[in-house]
């Protein structure tokens, strides 16, 4: 995760407005423009990543599942639940003895054993180690790693992909050679990236506005999203259900705009992508920006949303036809049949499988893998990937 550096607000401002010059937008979606992150956590009572003034406001998914089971169970096994993990912890470290990979002149290996998980970086003449402490990514895709060092933390140059069972450069570093062994253990993290990271990837890192890795819960939990939770519990429970509904945030409430800037939080907003310039199909993995660069997105209607296709309280749905509803929820499926409630056009190919023509899925060679593209388009045989 690349640290994100601020532009002034007006220039940020301009670049969005120039950059959406041309679509289709209606006047409360040019009134709500996507923000930045930090934009949003500065104004907004709760948002993702934001600090906890106070621990003892946090009630965890035990206190929550008291009363929403089911919920906190499903989400316990999403891609969110398992955002992270501690290094001991790791299914992927745990399952494989040793791990390996070369970046010439080095060569690494994290090698596990009861203790939990050394990794390494060696050319040949020296050897320089790490014990690692978290892992980052549920690793269907790949997961990174984590270690610290006199009181820093630090990024491992290379991390595990799924689809090579190997370690590989870590996406965003620079696969020129460093220069020294301990530099190409890892990158170091400054503090500002090292919060954001812990906060997409933990729980409850950040209280009182101070970072501390002591405190981090491993993956999303119930108050990452939802805020804390003790007013909400204790209004609750004392029969005062209006009060306790207000303590707690319900995403469910927000605007389309609103909605998917929130999940953007952690997978980028257009303004966060426009901020940190990532260009190419590196930003296709960013899906809230994609999704609002879509042709339709521009009406800033909840059926477009972020949570119309993906329930965050249950396990991401593989099934490409399992969308269709959702796309027919807005196109007709005859031609010429164009309703108020129905403004898309009707596909000429067909009605089923939507998203396997409209969302290609695009590969990150920097990732070994690809990714489903929510820009949702009409794809042209040997078009340039539209950024």
């Amino acid at each position: 995760m690349q640290a994100r550096a601020r532009l002034p607000r007006l220039l940020l401002l301009l670049s969005v407005s120039l950059a959406l010059a041309g679509a289709v937008f209606s006047e409360s979606h040019k009134a709500e423009l996507s923000e930045t992150t930090e934009d949003r956590i500065d104004a907004s009572s709760w948002w993702p990543t934001k600090s906890v003034p106070d621990a003892a406001q946090l009630v965890g998914n035990s206190e929550c599942a008291k009363c929403h089971g089911d919920k906190a169970a499903t989400q316990a096994t999403t891609p969110m639940g398992h955002a992270s993990a501690r290094a001991a912890d790791a299914e992927i470290l745990r399952s494989h003895e040793k791990l390996t990979g070369d970046l010439q002149p080095y060569h690494y290996a994290i090698g596990h054993d009861p203790a939990g998980s050394t990794y390494s970086v060696s050319d040949g003449a020296q050897k320089f180690s790490a014990q690692l402490e978290w892992a980052f990514g549920i690793a269907h895709k790949g997961q990174t790693y984590i270690y610290s060092r006199e009181g820093a933390y630090y990024e491992s140059r290379v991390s595990f992909y799924a689809t090579l069972q190997s370690l590989a450069l870590t996406t965003g570093h620079l696969s020129d050679s460093p220069t020294s062994i301990d530099a190409a253990l890892g990158r170091h993290m400054d503090a500002s990236e090292t919060q954001h990271c812990f906060g997409c990837h933990t729980s409850g890192s950040t209280i009182g506005g101070r970072f501390d890795a002591s405190h981090a819960t491993p993956g999303v939990t119930c108050e990452q999203c939802h805020g804390p939770g003790a007013k909400h519990v204790g209004s609750m429970k004392a029969g005062k259900i209006n009060d306790g509904r207000r303590a707690i945030l319900n995403p469910r409430k927000m605007s389309a705009v609103a909605s998917v800037d929130f999940c953007g939080a952690c997978h980028r907003t257009w303004a966060d992508v426009l901020q940190t310039e990532v260009t190419g199909v590196a930003n296709v993995r960013f899906q809230p920006y994609r999704l609002e660069s879509s042709k339709c997105w521009g009406r800033g209607d909840v059926r477009l949303a972020c949570y119309t296709c993906h329930d965050p309280h249950q396990p991401l749905v593989t099934e490409t036809a399992s969308y269709d509803s959702k796309c027919l929820s807005c196109h007709v499926t005859k031609r010429g049949e164009k309703l108020a409630e129905h403004p898309g056009a009707a596909c000429p190919v067909g009605t089923n499988n939507c998203a396997s023509c409209h969302m290609p899925k695009v590969e990150v060679p920097s990732m070994h893998a690809p990714f489903t593209d929510h820009r949702i388009r009409i794809v042209r045989d040997a078009a340039a990937y539209p950024n």
